[in-house]
């Protein structure tokens, strides 16, 4: 089943958080936390101003992006499970720091 989303809402597949911690810990699936990270897959046309026109989305399909923890509708599709969310929701996007791996904030200075 192909989605397109409608209005200012966006198509995003949840990144699974880390099983270790940064020392070496395991983490049980009972101390996780619900993932707050995701990848676009589809975005709609955006909202639309008074005029009628439409606001372009500040987000585009394969940003990797931070969104708020109990934000969106939960929906399976095939066997994936999918979040629909408001582009309001959308907290901050990740952006690649060059050729380290390492990930920094789009905008951030160092």
């Amino acid at each position: 089943m192909d989605l397109q989303p409608l209005g200012d809402r966006i198509i995003v597949e949840v990144l699974d958080e880390e099983d270790v911690t940064a020392s070496g810990i395991v983490l049980p699936d009972t101390a996780k936390e619900k993932p707050q990270r995701g990848k676009i897959l589809a975005v709609g046309p955006g909202a639309r101003d008074e005029d009628g026109d439409y606001i372009k989305m500040d987000v585009e399909v394969g940003d990797e992006i931070i969104f708020s923890k109990y934000g969106g509708t939960e929906i399976k599709v095939g066997t994936e499970d999918v979040l629909i969310l408001r582009e309001s929701d959308v907290l901050a996007k990740v952006v690649s720091a060059g050729s380290k791996g390492k990930k920094k904030l789009a905008g951030a200075a160092a």
